[in-house]
């Protein structure tokens, strides 16, 4: 059966910050654990001084025994060159052990925070992009900046430290020599720019591919049933190729970009060192430098091979992971992006920079929806005109052939969607407008679709409400008829494994749109002990609305999944505990319409019929023709709910 939503927003990717925003984001960063940075910059500086004064010192050894010293002297050179390369190790070590933990603290908060970002983003935004796209930030894009912060950074910090004591002990000794040891970098200089100058964008490209990739095989595997029954094989194939032909590309690219960069890089390791002693043995033949200072600058230059390596190596990793955080930051923008269209760039860029002020709250919990037209990303109007009156306490079913509008205006009136005209107020309040977690505790969207997260039965309800009981917990559970849970080897504590079937919207399936690929990549996707199929999952992500309470709850073919009687169980049970409170129905099965206060019909957008059932079926309109054919007491043939 067709859930009824009139089409599915097409995918369109998340933001990427931009360079402002990454460096506001990096300092602030640093500054969290700024005694950290400061402490392994102070270290770093020493342990890179004290490496220095080998090649110095080894240099006066050779200018002392040409000049016919002794060995007691060359002893004491030694020695002093023993304990520096021991304090320099020491340093060293203590530097990286510090810049190892400002690291793991750092990616630490770089997770929570996308955590957060990820569990308050709109779940229209995250339907629009696709969870491949928010998973894979959270997951490759997340431990690619941690592998970085952990290893990159440090060992890029103190190599470059120890390029810029190199190349200053350089000049010290000879300002001539180091003047033809830093001509001779141009080469890697050159080598390096040109890398540097295309490596960002390539690499964004590749982020974004691997992001296209995830999504297609994700989405092929959630719908495996779909694509079976409709024979779509091929076609996914076919796109999961195509996603696949392009991740190559991009990776070939950026395998291109290395095989220029390392070959020009060995080539200018050695060029200094060549033009060092070239003119250095000029003019040690003029008298105008001693040998010893040629062969320690020749000594000095030759260190830059280890530092430059560390830094070269690790250039693609941060190249990688700059792009990585430039994703991960991007998730900042990313209400902002969903308040605007799509296509309009101007609009998000205006919201960004003047964000909406927060709404008034509801003022009581009457619905009303005026003149309400809506259209998925810019394509035709899917609702056309739609008026609306929904008062506490009813119970309203709305009804409608495939592709009506029903799931529409339900995601409307759950604040997934905001209307391109009209209005959708909730107590006076405009629905979309309000504040996440205000808007759960006034509308529920209960759907078809729900997730159990890898955890305790309890934990997969305290979800909805973190502070009920066991008691609450299990009284819950009966009312949706989930008795099942008490013959589990370990009850509430039992472990369940994890299913998503889309994207859950609500305290039905997680927090927010974003809550279930951000709790699949902070937990690694582990399986639970027990698996339970489709319609005990509903019947969990049903009573989970048990424990939320709110004062209007919109169920969307809620309990499409379960069998005639145990839905009709369900049903009786939701009816009882919210007396009292209001429910919209998008009806699947016409006998919850039969049990509803008021039918609203949709056909093509609009709002066709509204009244009691008993009145419509005497009417002999479009609701009585849709009664008699699920009934199958009708000629004509069923056009469906």
């Amino acid at each position: 059966m067709s859930t009824g939503r009139t089409s599915a927003p097409p995918a369109h990717h998340l933001p990427v910050a931009d360079p402002p925003r990454i460096r506001r984001a990096a300092i602030e960063l640093i500054r969290q654990d700024g005694r950290a940075f400061a402490a392994a910059i102070t270290l770093n500086g020493l342990a890179a001084a004290a490496g220095l004064v080998g090649p110095w010192l080894l240099g006066r050894i050779i200018n002392t025994v040409r000049a016919g010293g002794g060995v007691d002297a060359v002893d004491r050179y030694a020695l002093v060159i023993l304990g520096c390369a021991l304090a320099q190790l020491l340093l060293a070590r203590y530097a990286r052990l510090i810049g190892h933990r400002f690291g793991e603290r750092t990616s630490a908060r770089i997770r929570e925070r996308f955590v957060g970002r990820a569990l308050a983003l709109p779940a229209s935004t995250v339907e629009r992009a696709g969870t491949g796209d928010l998973t894979t930030r959270g997951t490759t894009d997340v431990t690619a900046v941690g592998t970085s912060l952990r290893d990159a950074g440090p060992d890029v910090f103190v190599a470059g430290v120890q390029v810029l004591f190199i190349l200053g002990a350089v000049f010290v000794l000879d300002p001539l020599l180091g003047a033809c040891g830093l001509l001779g970098l141009v080469v890697i200089r050159v080598a390096t720019r040109w890398y540097l100058h295309r490596a960002h964008t390539d690499y964004l490209a590749e982020g974004e591919a691997n992001s296209v990739l995830a999504e297609v095989l994700s989405s092929t595997a959630s719908a495996a049933r779909t694509v079976e029954a409709f024979g779509l094989q091929e076609r996914r194939i076919a796109a999961s190729e195509e996603a696949i032909e392009e991740c190559v590309r991009r990776r070939t690219r950026t395998l291109f970009l290395r095989s220029v960069l390392f070959p020009a890089v060995d080539i200018g390791y050695i060029v200094p060192v060549v033009a060092v002693l070239l003119v250095g043995g000029a003019l040690t033949g003029d008298g105008v430098v001693s040998l010893g200072t040629v062969v320690a600058c020749a000594l000095y230059l030759r260190q830059l091979d280890q530092p430059l390596d560390t830094i070269l190596q690790w250039v693609e990793q941060l190249q990688s992971s700059g792009a990585s955080f430039a994703r991960i930051e991007g998730l900042a923008d990313a209400d902002i992006e969903g308040l605007a269209d799509a296509d309009d760039d101007a609009d998000a860029d205006a919201l960004r920079a003047c964000p909406p002020a927060a709404g008034p709250a509801p003022d009581g919990d009457l619905i009303e929806v005026t003149g309400v037209r809506f259209a998925y990303d810019g394509g035709r109007d899917v609702l056309r005109g739609v008026d609306l009156t929904v008062r506490p306490g009813e119970r309203l079913a709305v009804v409608g052939r495939s592709g009506a509008g029903k799931s529409t205006l339900g995601r409307l009136l759950a604040g997934i969607d905001r209307p391109r005209t009209g209005s959708v107020t909730v107590g006076g309040a405009p629905i979309a407008a309000l504040d996440p977690g205000e808007l759960r505790r006034h509308v529920v969207l209960v759907t078809q679709e729900h997730h159990v997260f890898n955890d305790s039965v309890r934990d997969n309800l305290l979800i909805a409400e973190p502070t009920a009981t066991d008691e609450r917990i299990r009284a819950a559970l009966h009312a949706v008829g989930a008795d099942w849970v008490d013959d589990l080897p370990y009850g509430l504590d039992t472990e369940l494994g994890g299913g998503v079937l889309g994207a859950p919207a609500g305290v039905s399936g997680a927090s927010s749109g974003g809550a279930s690929a951000a709790s699949g990549a902070a937990s690694g996707g582990t399986s639970g002990d027990i698996a339970i199929d489709g319609a005990r999952s509903q019947q969990l992500a049903l009573a989970r609305v048990v424990l939320a309470d709110p004062h209007t709850v919109i169920l969307d073919e809620a309990t499409a999944l379960l069998d005639p009687a145990t839905a009709r169980h369900a049903e009786r049970a939701l009816a009882a505990v919210l007396e009292g409170r209001t429910v919209i129905a998008i009806a699947h099965r016409l006998h919850t319409a039969r049990d509803a206060d008021r039918v609203a019909v949709m056909d093509d957008g609009l709002l066709t019929e509204l009244g009691t059932h008993e009145a419509l079926v005497r009417e002999g309109g479009a609701y009585a023709g849709l009664w008699h054919s699920w009934h199958g007491d009708a000629p004509t043939a069923p056009s469906g709910p």
